[in-house]
């Protein structure tokens, strides 16, 4: 700067010391972190910040991976060379699990550029003589090299548990990383195939079943907690039944299995069904099957659908084994209810006639009806446990759980998860009961209220289409009710 006007240099000078001193007293601000890619990552030397892999034993991992589905390579040795991979993944730490799924994810998915050259010939080939080519070739242009190593994952013995058991961890990673909703994708449709229901098999679980299978019925219990050995035999002898569906890869795993109670009418309440004291119902006399129970064993198999299949099999099985049955119906819990009502109390208050309102008041001891709000309603459910059914805060419980169940909808269906499962199998909602479930978690869940759903066999396509078009099929006194809350 020796041609620099001294001014200039010392005005430049004052600046950038302003400058340095208004930096150092800044507030640091840090950058957005951003995860690299394994593209990059394997053109890299060095790993970065909190990357597990090196660039190294990244590229050393795609060719593993490769080498599976390598043009020459046999389905057995492809599937021996999983196996190996397989094994590795058992002992692999978080970090390293997370570097497969991305590497499943970014370097095996379908060819751009092919996929739309594919697209656009069968776009022009449309109508031609040349349609369905046109068709095979995009449907190959879509199969990704993913799918075709997946496939050699499952080919090997004990190959499909290896997958479902990945695809249960990788849920839990979905929200925190959008990349991997592909291999997610891909998983599912995959089991949708391959858990398709023509390849399960129905088997009835009995006390004299193998003690291994036993212990997973405990271990998988989801609605009932099974207290007691002497618990789980009355569930498996006499007037009840057990069912599940196997697979041929997972022969002593039950994919999905029901409990079922043989009896002489519509179940209100789950203690007698769970009471091993209670006398059993004479089969020759049982009209009914109540279902009480249902439950999914295998998280890695979220979005694959069979239960309404078991349900339906296991009513033509019974129906079966025993004529004189004459209802097939659940007595379910209502796990969203007591939720749903703390956000939506007030508008159930403010859709009470006079009347009601009167009555209510009276029974909370308030000073008129005017003095009736959401909160002291919402207080003085929680002394449901204590209520007759006809008590005016029971019967507004009630009525507030049928509109729940039978009006309430979320981008078309219902929207509690368990009235979701079985008007969406094609069920219809028959009857709410009050006290059903007096334990803690039914309280804590619905007040202790339960409900029945009933399926008719002839009328589940027909509740189905229904649903399809808005509107849950419901009895007729839950209609009212559902009307009054």
């Amino acid at each position: 700067m020796n041609n620099v006007p001294e001014w200039i240099s010392r005005s430049v000078s004052l600046l950038t010391s302003a400058r340095s001193a208004a930096d150092a007293n800044a507030p640091v601000v840090e950058k957005p972190k951003t995860e690299r890619s394994t593209h990059v990552r394997l053109q890299a030397s060095m790993r970065r910040g909190e990357e597990c892999l090196s660039p190294r034993a990244l590229r050393r991992l795609l060719t593993q991976l490769q080498d599976v589905i390598a043009p020459r390579v046999s389905e057995v040795e492809g599937g021996r060379r999983a196996q190996a991979l397989a094994a590795w993944y058992e002992d692999a730490e978080p970090g390293e699990r997370r570097d497969f799924w991305l590497l499943l994810c970014e370097q095996f998915s379908p060819d751009a550029s092919r996929f739309k050259t594919a697209r656009e010939r069968y776009e022009a080939a449309v109508g031609t003589p040349n349609e369905a080519q046109a068709e095979i070739a995009l449907r190959r242009a879509m199969t990704s090299p993913r799918t075709r190593l997946l496939q050699r994952f499952a080919a090997f013995p004990d190959g499909m548990r290896f997958l479902i058991e990945l695809r249960a961890e990788l849920l839990k990673a979905l929200k925190t990383d959008k990349r991997l909703l592909a291999l997610d994708a891909e998983l599912e449709q995959l089991f949708s195939t391959w858990f398709d229901v023509a390849f399960l098999q129905l088997k009835r679980l009995s006390w004299d079943s193998p003690a291994s299978l036993i212990e997973k019925l405990i271990k998988y219990e989801a609605v009932h907690d099974i207290r007691s050995w002497a618990d789980l035999k009355n569930r498996l002898a006499g007037d009840r039944r057990c069912y599940g569906f196997f697979h041929p890869s997972l022969p002593t795993e039950p994919l999905i299995f029901v409990e079922v109670a043989l009896v002489e009418h519509l179940s209100d309440s789950i203690a007698p069904l769970l009471d091993e004291t209670v006398a059993q119902v004479p089969l020759d006399r049982a009209t009914t099957a109540i279902f009480y129970s249902i439950s999914s064993t295998q998280t890695g198999l979220r979005g694959v659908s069979f239960g309404d299949s078991l349900i339906k099999t296991v009513a033509e099985t019974l129906s079966a084994e025993f004529p004189r049955l004459r209802q097939f119906a659940t007595l379910s819990p209502i796990p969203g209810f007591r939720a749903w009502l703390g956000k939506n109390a007030a508008q159930a208050s403010e859709r009470l006639d006079d009347k009601r309102r009167a009555e209510l008041a009276g029974a909370l001891a308030l000073d008129g009806p005017e003095a009736l709000t959401s909160a002291a309603l919402l207080a003085a459910a929680e002394q449901a446990s204590t209520l007759e059914a006809r008590a005016p805060v029971a019967l507004w419980l009630q009525q507030c759980a049928a509109r729940y169940l039978a009006l309430e909808m979320v981008d078309g269906r219902p929207v509690d998860p368990v009235a979701r499962f079985h008007l969406g199998n094609g069920a219809r909602i028959e009857r709410v009961n009050w006290a059903g479930d007096r334990s803690a978690k039914g309280h804590k869940q619905a007040y202790g209220l339960m409900v029945n759903y009933l399926y008719d066999l002839k009328r589940i396509d027909k509740h189905r289409s229904q649903l399809a078009e808005g509107k849950i099929a419901a009895s007729r006194e839950v209609e009212k009710m559902a009307a009054g809350g």
